[in-house]
């Protein structure tokens, strides 16, 4: 999709956040925090016309999984353009990714990206899909965000116990990359305990 497709659904849909596609600088820097020598289930929130979905597959294993829900349907279908076993794509709303996640039998998952502009998201609608995020994520999981502002750094803090932001000049507009996790599991000795 070109650069001037991409600015006639900004203009036409509230909810694509940029005007332009996502750098790769950009998608390599908020990447970099994805382990990718392991299978992950991996979602991703308005994903636009995928370059962060197709940067993520040539760097997922076989086994890992990618579902990608978008609301703008021109984006959805150019998500269709990619043909992949590993992809699942839903024209839907990330506040529903709990439902979707529920048809395949998936409880939680080890990263979260999202591009949706959570600035032109009400507070309650807000806060709901923040808090089903977090709830998703398996212990240790990761929330990575990209964003026009630094709005979503307190409205995170709600949710998560660990919250960083960092800007990113390299992408048109500038965005600030948010790292929100949830605490990992305990480490343990392997030594059973009983009462």
């Amino acid at each position: 999709m070109s650069t001037l497709t991409y600015l006639k659904n900004f203009i036409k849909d509230r909810n694509v956040a940029s005007v332009t596609p996502s750098s790769m600088a950009m998608v390599k820097r908020v990447c970099e925090k994805i382990d990718f020598s392991r299978d992950n289930v991996i979602v991703e929130y308005g994903p636009g016309n995928g370059v962060f979905t197709r940067y993520i597959l040539d760097h997922s294993t076989k086994g890992s999984r990618i579902i990608s829900i978008e609301l703008n349907a021109n984006f959805v279908k150019d998500l269709g353009l990619i043909k992949d076993d590993r992809l699942h794509i839903y024209h839907d709303s990330a506040e529903n990714v709990g439902q979707i996640l529920n048809k395949f039998g998936i409880a939680e998952v080890d990263y979260i990206l999202s591009g949706i502009p959570f600035s032109f998201i009400k507070k309650k609608q807000k806060d709901q899909i923040l808090g089903i995020t977090s709830s998703l994520l398996r212990p240790g999981g990761k929330f990575l965000a990209y964003q026009t502002s630094n709005h979503l750094k307190h409205p995170l803090e709600k949710h998560f116990p660990l919250v960083s932001m960092k800007y990113e000049i390299r992408n048109l507009p500038p965005m600030c990359l948010y790292e929100a996790s949830t605490m990992a599991a305990p480490a343990t000795n392997g030594i059973a305990h009983t009462s």
